[in-house]
């Protein structure tokens, strides 16, 4: 199932190598959704607003640890590009040592502060002890998340976008089962949603770690490869770091973000929450076209040829944007439909609707803009270029400090929302043009 993408025509390959990302992405917002559905439902409104409250926390914490050892298979893809198959594999040893080092590290800091840091973000007090035995659960299972998305992307790196669908899909299922099982059986309330959470992806991380060793030979290394090499070492950490940089910042803008909804209740959280879990599952498409343009770009700098990167992009953007109107007027018109799954019957959707509505429809505008940023930083970072994708996510900090400054200052609901909207058109802004910078460079330096 591995891919070259680096013969044939483009558009085919990418739209075949997408489709099964998409849907892996699709189950895992579902995957993410099953929380808040079943607790919701089960437990209690509160109990929603509580795992919402958490998830700019866990972009923060699980994004860092994703976007390092993300990073670290840039390197992976480059080599199987080349033809470099005894240095692909290396690449993998030399990863997944890095990643076991930034597991322990990012397990104990986010176990460490997690409460100073939900009382720092106005976290309500009638959530606020719920909130975090989530998080703290979710801390734990780092582990488990960081190894399943290191070797999904070691797959992904040789063209195989398939077989991490399989896996994800039935995790999904496994969390769903777990989940009721956990949540409405056991009724170990929001516990039980974030065991079952680590659980399932653990069991994914282990199918796919089985997989790469039967089944994917040029991802297998040998007892000689498992050393850190120096090379290796500054190569992945010079990708890996600004990614993990990016997802950080990112987070922490999202985070200020969610501080200023946080002032108006645990309702404007609950539907808050919904909303954007909602909306997630519309962003799917531009993400799984941006993974895909990582392994893509990846490929193609390995081998050298910058013409068929440009060509990629180009296809990717014109298919972004036609994804990109089709969603924002769907997720506007299924929305009151939608929010009816996050809540029991008696709770009043009418007084939710308003808040959810809000945030929606601002966002839903600006999906265009929002498209761009994840072509032009996945092929930025394909190239093995992490600095500017990551002040892309200082770009967006800043866009979303600044409307929630106003949002506090004036106590507006529809300016704390309008954060994210801010950051996608400044930070689509910055990475266009920091992707015309790094293509010049990149030419330069394979045609020098």
């Amino acid at each position: 199932m591995e891919t070259d993408m680096t013969k044939g025509s483009p558009l085919p390959i990418i739209l075949k190598f997408t489709l099964p990302l998409f849907l892996g992405n699709i189950f895992q917002q579902l995957y993410n959704m099953v929380d808040t559905i079943i607790v919701g439902r089960f437990v209690g409104p509160g109990a929603l607003a509580a795992v919402g409250s958490t998830g700019t926390i866990m972009f923060l914490v699980i994004g860092f640890s994703q976007g390092m050892s993300t990073g670290f298979t840039v390197l992976t893809s480059q080599r199987y590009g080349a033809g470099d198959r005894e240095g692909t594999k290396h690449s993998v040893a030399n990863g997944t040592i890095l990643s076991i080092f930034v597991i322990v590290f990012m397990t104990l800091i986010s176990l460490l502060f997690m409460k100073p840091l939900l009382r720092l973000m106005n976290t309500p007090d009638d959530i606020f002890n719920d909130a975090l035995t989530y998080i703290s659960i979710i801390c734990i299972g780092i582990v488990a998340n960081v190894f399943y998305n290191l070797f999904s992307s070691f797959l992904r790196a040789v063209g195989n976008s398939r077989v991490p669908l399989y896996f994800l899909a039935f995790s999904s299922a496994l969390n769903l089962l777990l989940n009721l099982l956990f949540v409405i059986v056991f009724q170990w309330g929001v516990a039980g949603s974030a065991w079952a959470t680590n659980v399932s992806q653990a069991i994914s991380a282990i199918l796919c770690l089985i997989y790469i060793f039967k089944k994917v030979p040029a991802l297998a290394p040998f007892a000689h490869h498992w050393k850190l090499s120096f090379r290796d070492t500054r190569h992945q950490l010079s990708v890996g770091i600004p990614m993990a940089l990016q997802f950080g910042i990112t987070a922490s803008g999202t985070m200020i973000m969610q501080s200023a909804i946080n002032l108006f209740g645990s309702t404007a959280v609950a539907s808050f929450t919904a909303a954007s879990k909602f909306q997630n599952i519309a962003m799917q498409g531009m993400m799984a076209m941006g993974q895909t343009m990582a392994t893509y770009t990846g490929q193609n700098y390995g081998k050298g040829d910058i013409k068929r990167i440009r060509k990629g992009v180009r296809l990717a953007l014109s298919t972004e944007f036609v994804y990109a109107i089709v969603s924002s007027a769907a997720v506007c018109l299924t929305l009151p439909h939608a929010l009816g799954l996050f809540f029991s019957g008696d709770v009043d959707i009418s007084a939710m609707l308003p808040w959810a509505k809000t945030y929606i429809y601002l966002c839903a505008l600006f999906y265009i803009p929002l498209s761009t940023i994840f072509i032009f930083r996945n092929t930025m970072q394909g190239c093995g270029y992490g600095f500017l994708p990551m002040m892309g996510g200082v770009v967006e900090l800043i866009a979303r400090l600044i409307m929630a400054v106003f949002a506090i200052r004036f106590l507006s609901f529809p300016l704390s929302c309008a954060g994210d909207p801010a950051a996608w058109v400044s930070a689509a802004v910055f990475t266009g043009i920091a992707y015309i910078f790094v293509m010049k460079k990149v030419e330069k330096n394979l045609t020098s």
